[in-house]
């Protein structure tokens, strides 16, 4: 029986490419595994798996009887339907400890560093498993988009170390020169819909019992988002009434290191008591913000607490 590999829904490259790398370093060591993606790719993962000639994932969302491995993340929200009636049989990731269960014992492995794929690199050296050039590149490239090219506050001296390991294997000589490739690729916005712009890198949290949407659309320069951000936010009150106490959305400008953030909620004071700024229309600039794990959703949480 095959062990799927899987990140979360909404996948951001790191969610792809930590399903791909576990999956081959499990193969390798044996087990019947496959990668799998719980959602669309975004226009910077479909940009690094082509630049690497690696084949899309299959799309299975439903985890009815089957078994899992599950990669960049631990929360029910973000893992395949029905999760409870498949099995989890390990678990490895980078961000707080979420609300995923298992009935038996598994291999759980939680790295405070920038990135999944971080933790997926020393895996393959702590094994001593050889990694191939491609898979290599896909591994550097999440490092780079989760951390930003290393200006997230998220951003750790092992995914530094792991990302310059990975480029001498990848080929990849110019490291910056290559994260403005896929950068530019992450920026595409043209043809999509709002909707499809929102859910690119979104995920769903449970703060003090309430349901809270947190998207992120990273670009190199908000201005590429200037003539669609009133549509955004229209839509975003349509995801809210979806069953969502709050939805927030990170306009994040690589360049300038900082976030418009979006925000549709029922309790407006949420964001003075999360960033000490109020909310005065529809969204708050906050300076030197980029990491939804590190900078938007703890905050939140707190204030959540708090009302």
């Amino acid at each position: 029986m095959p062990v799927y590999v899987a990140g979360h829904k909404s996948p951001d490259t790191d969610a792809i490419c930590a399903a791909i790398a576990y999956a081959h370093l499990k193969k390798k060591r044996g087990m019947d595994a496959v990668a799998v993606r719980l959602g669309d790719l975004n226009p910077e993962t479909e940009f690094v798996l082509n630049k690497f000639g690696i084949p899309v994932p299959e799309l299975m969302t439903d985890a009815t009887g089957k078994k899992f491995i599950i990669v960049d993340h631990s929360e029910t929200t973000q893992s395949p339907d029905n999760m409870d009636k498949g099995e989890i049989v390990e678990i490895v990731d980078h961000h707080k400890l979420g609300d995923l269960t298992t009935p038996n014992p598994i291999f759980f492995l939680s790295m405070p560093v920038g990135c999944t794929c971080t933790v997926v690199k020393k895996l393959y050296d702590y094994l001593g498993i050889e990694i191939p050039k491609e898979i290599a590149g896909i591994m550097l490239s999440a490092i780079l988009s989760d951390t930003v090219m290393f200006k997230s506050v998220t951003t750790t001296d092992e995914d530094k170390e792991r990302a310059k390991e990975l480029a001498e294997i990848a080929g990849i000589a110019d490291i910056e020169a290559y994260a403005m490739e896929m950068f530019k690729a992450k920026s595409a916005v043209a043809g999509k819909t709002p909707r499809e712009l929102i859910f690119r890198d979104f995920k769903d949290y449970v703060m003090s019992g309430k349901k809270v949407g947190a998207a992120q659309l990273e670009v190199v320069d908000l201005s590429l988002l200037a003539d669609i951000k009133d549509d955004l936010y229209e839509e975003l009150k349509k995801v809210k009434e979806e069953g969502r106490h709050s939805v927030f959305l990170m306009l994040t400008d690589i360049m300038k290191e900082a976030t418009e953030l979006l925000v549709v909620t029922d309790e407006p004071s949420v964001v003075e008591k999360a960033f000490g700024i109020p909310l005065e229309g529809k969204s708050v600039w906050l300076e030197k913000v980029m990491s939804r794990k590190k900078q938007l959703v703890p905050p939140l949480e707190k204030a959540f607490a708090e009302i």
